[in-house]
């Protein structure tokens, strides 16, 4: 690991926490309207846009502090997508817009395609250090950013769009200029005060899906195979972090306006998962019956990493009742220490600008309800 750089002394406690949440929050109407002013109508400028989401953003990051959070994101506020938005930042990696989007359950996203038309770097101006750098001076507590993880710039791109010809040639050569890329946007993130990074590689689970694994098999590709050398990348990029960065990685089954891209345990990633990326914390989708049972965690290794199970859901509004939760987590005990579990939500409340379909008043009470169950069961979110 690197050496550390000592910023101004804090009184808030150092991660993970015991209540956390994945990082996307709804859009205000300010921000679609904002959005839509600028994108569809060119009606307003990019100081109008960015003066909107900066109001939303300070007004995210107060209910998050307010609910009793210790990590704030900015929601995602900026972006419309998740992923998209990060990824089309990079040096050699443009998004192309299509007829047709992916598929999820019953719905197609927007056509948005990404597509690799030269070598792979992360450039020091890429937008979201601005976008981190926002929430640390806005926040009294720790701030976060969420970007996607490295496998997604591969998973979500197709072969047909990967034009250079050595990562055409040598799919090895791509996952090392992405490890590579990836181990500078951690580097430049820390130099700008990040020491809570979370990469949501949601791809993990994807693969643990036996439509998702016929799909890659038939593009030329061994799914397990895929798994381990996605963790390989995620190990390369974080392993040289310094010692006060704490690294998370979220694992969903796709989250599209409340809808899903996949199913299947974890059981054909877990290994890989707990004990191949180097990550400090996993959020995991644990809100229904797709994402399969709780033996898997039997694989976390003994000592500090932490598993935040989603056991509260961000795709409908119906409150989960805190006893049903207590009793989750006993079963949850059964293959892994109390101790290094918390609790978040399955993913978050609006992976895309669209957002689930749910009410901002969902959103608190779901958000307060993370924040009872770790009082309820640990003594506190920072135990």
């Amino acid at each position: 690991m690197r050496e550390k750089k000592t910023l101004p002394s804090t009184s808030v406690s150092k991660p993970p926490y015991r209540a956390d949440h994945v990082g996307s929050l709804l859009r205000p109407q300010s921000v679609k309207d904002a959005r839509k002013k600028f994108y569809d109508d060119r009606s307003i400028d990019a100081a109008e846009l960015k003066a909107a989401e900066d109001e939303a953003i300070r007004d995210a990051i107060k209910l998050q502090e307010e609910v009793g959070l210790l990590a704030v994101t900015d929601g995602e506020i900026r972006r419309s997508f998740w992923h998209y938005d990060f990824m089309g930042g990079l040096t050699g990696l443009d998004l192309e817009e299509r007829e047709e989007g992916v598929q999820f359950h019953g719905v197609k996203l927007r056509p948005i395609f990404p597509t690799i038309t030269g070598k792979l770097d992360f450039p020091e101006d890429h937008p979201m250090i601005e976008h981190f750098k926002f929430v640390a001076a806005n926040t009294k507590v720790t701030p976060k950013i969420s970007i996607p993880g490295p496998s997604c710039c591969h998973f979500r791109t197709a072969k047909a769009d990967i034009h250079p010809k050595e990562y055409q040639e040598d799919a090895e050569a791509l996952f090392a200029d992405l490890a590579k890329t990836y181990a500078k946007a951690v580097k430049v993130f820390y130099d700008a005060g990040c020491r809570y990074l979370q990469m949501d590689d949601i791809f993990f689970a994807y693969l643990c899906d036996p439509k998702h694994r016929e799909a890659k098999k038939a593009e030329g590709f061994d799914p397990d195979w895929l798994i381990d050398r996605y963790a390989w990348m995620m190990h390369e990029a974080i392993k040289d972090r310094p010692e006060d960065m704490v690294i998370g990685m979220h694992m969903c089954r796709g989250n599209f306006v409340s809808t899903y891209a996949a199913e299947g345990a974890y059981d054909p990633a877990a290994d890989a998962i707990f004990n191949k990326t180097g990550v400090d914390i996993y959020f995991m989708e644990y809100d229904s019956e797709r994402a399969g049972g709780l033996e898997p965690l039997r694989l976390l290794p003994k000592g500090s990493k932490r598993v935040l199970p989603g056991f509260i859901t961000t795709k409908t509004g119906e409150l989960e009742d805190i006893e049903d939760l207590k009793r989750k987590f006993e079963a949850a005990s059964q293959y892994a220490d109390l101790d290094q579990l918390g609790i978040a939500p399955q993913c978050g409340f609006a992976s895309t600008e669209e957002g689930n379909k749910v009410t901002a008043d969902d959103q608190k009470r779901k958000l307060e309800l993370v924040v009872k169950t770790a009082e309820a069961i640990w003594g506190g979110v920072d135990k």
